[in-house]
């Protein structure tokens, strides 16, 4: 059975959801790091919020982790890379808070147009000063999102009913999205001109780091007013602050800051400046949604499969699942066959599906591809770690498909560039759904890659099989299937041979001494 720690405090029905679900679950939360460390070897999945920090030294002491899962979009506080290097998926839930967060963010934009914190401040001193808050309607005004991805479209799906006219920044928004959204399309810099409010709807990446930097900032509407529900640092908060006591901004209203938690900082006490401590996702509602979600997508992949919002592996539907794991399992094996049989520096890895496979998410297909090639160097490769290794070693990776069905109904064909040249293997899956190789190299040959093999290129000619039983009885090796191909009578011959016990150095060596031997392998599966 599964075991899952939650290590965060999180709604009951997590822990529910996992124990229906099979699962063996610990709520054990507050740990610190080193606490974390001496108890995490234990658990198969590690189920987290905010305050858990999963860094390179928890997971290097995680022996059996196979997922960490985010009850929330943000995972700033998860080491993905090395995640990904150990072979842990690490999952969030997008869709749980959505609709929170972007209620917060319209929240906000009301108390900015109508300056409510500090009205609300002023009435309950006993001043009255009616006069002193002059906001403005947001009806008619132009709101720039930032980013136009799952809450920044309920952002503005909100704000068109509120008459706003709707611009977006977004390098992703394809014209068909923003046309269906209602939203205008348009650059950063046409964005910054002619917005009266902008809200930010993006991850924190490279990209978008300080997005709204002293530049940006002074390229936009003068008196604009700016929400930030998304993720501190998208903002120089420095520059936003001499803008707010400039003038130029009109102002601002932020959810997250660079450093949080936010006890002080700079902007507090700024004209104009409202501030909430990350309240995003803070409704009795989302917080039910994210842990009933990562719960739910936690099981499917620990007990199906099933891949749901994985930030560093391709999603495969707990529906998915069962179809794609033969075809995986044929992958993974014509992987390791390749990856057994090709010498030299592989510069290029070639994945191709035709007939059936071809309709097929190829994703999982290539990351098993991958992971059987990469296993036969290191046994610590996965599904994970399989992509981003073969990125590290500059191998290049091609994915081609192919619906017209060849001589199979479906067939996977899995080649690769050497200093030698190119080398291919191809399998197909019988009725039984039962992976078996079909072609080896260029010669038709049919058998399971299973267990001890022993592979043998030899000139095709009489008594040859005969001596190789005789020295492999001599040897006391026991053939369990004896598979053989071959171009044309008398030339090259490819023998595939399954055996019980391992095929040991010294019996590589005799085949090798057999007359008309060419090559001579001990193949593992």
């Amino acid at each position: 059975m599964p075991k899952v720690l939650i290590s965060d405090k999180m709604d009951p029905k997590a822990a529910q959801i996992f124990r229906e679900r099979g699962v063996e679950v610990d709520e054990i939360t507050g740990k610190t790091p080193e606490e974390l460390k001496a108890i995490i070897g234990e658990y198969d999945g590690l189920a987290i919020r905010s305050s858990t920090r999963v860094t390179r030294e928890i997971l290097d002491a995680a022996t059996n982790l196979k997922v960490v899962g985010r009850a929330g979009i943000g995972v700033d506080n998860v080491d993905i890379p090395s995640a990904s290097a150990k072979g842990v998926v690490v999952m969030n839930t997008p869709f749980g808070n959505s609709i929170t967060t972007a209620e917060h963010a319209i929240a906000l934009m009301f108390a900015l147009a109508r300056d409510l914190p500090e009205a609300d401040k002023s009435t309950q001193a006993g001043k009255w000063e009616k006069n002193r808050f002059m906001g403005v309607e947001v009806t008619g005004k132009t709101l720039g999102l930032i980013g136009a991805g799952n809450i920044g479209s309920i952002v503005a799906d909100r704000a068109l009913g509120l008459r706003m006219k709707v611009i977006a920044y977004d390098p992703f928004l394809t014209p068909e999205r923003a046309l269906e959204m209602g939203v205008e399309k348009m650059n950063l810099d046409d964005l910054l001109l002619r917005a009266d409010f902008i809200t930010l709807h993006t991850p924190l990446t490279d990209q978008t780091r300080n997005i709204l930097s002293a530049e940006n900032l002074a390229k936009t509407k003068k008196g604009v007013r700016i929400i930030n529900c998304a993720r501190g640092g998208l903002i120089d908060e420095a520059a936003l602050k001499a803008g707010l006591e400039s003038g130029h901004i009109g102002g601002a209203a932020l959810d997250v800051f660079q450093t949080e938690p936010a006890k002080e900082h700079a902007l507090f006490g700024t004209p104009n400046f409202i501030s909430t401590p990350h309240l995003g996702a803070s409704t009795t509602e989302a917080q039910v949604n994210v842990a009933i979600q990562v719960a739910e997508q936690m099981a499917d992949f620990l007990v199906s499969g099933g891949v749901t919002n994985a930030l560093n592996v391709p999603s495969l539907s707990a529906e998915e699942a069962p179809r794609l794991k033969p075809y995986m399992a044929l992958a993974e094996k014509l992987g390791s066959l390749v990856g057994q049989l090709a010498h030299g520096e592989i510069a290029r890895v070639s994945i191709h599906s035709e007939g059936a496979a071809a309709e097929l998410n190829q994703k999982p297909i290539v990351s098993a591809v991958l992971a059987g090639f990469l296993r036969v160097h290191s046994d610590t490769v996965n599904m994970v770690n399989a992509p981003f290794l073969a990125k590290e070693r500059g191998m290049e990776v091609r994915e081609v498909r192919n619906e017209k069905e060849g001589d199979y109904h479906t067939l996977l064909r899995v080649s690769v560039k050497t200093d030698a040249g190119e080398r291919s293997v191809a399998g197909t899956l019988f009725s039984n759904a039962q992976p078996r190789l079909v072609e080896l190299f260029g010669i038709k040959v049919e058998a399971d890659l299973i267990g001890h093999m022993l592979y043998v290129v030899n000139e095709d000619a009489p008594g040859f099989i005969g001596r190789l039983g005789t020295t492999l009885g001599e040897a006391g090796v026991n053939i369990g299937t004896f598979h053989l191909g071959r171009r044309e009578a008398g030339g090259e011959a490819v023998l595939l041979l399954s055996v019980d016990d391992k095929v040991t150095p010294e019996l590589i060596a005799k085949v090798r001494a057999l007359p008309g031997v060419k090559t001579a392998m001990a193949l593992t599966f």
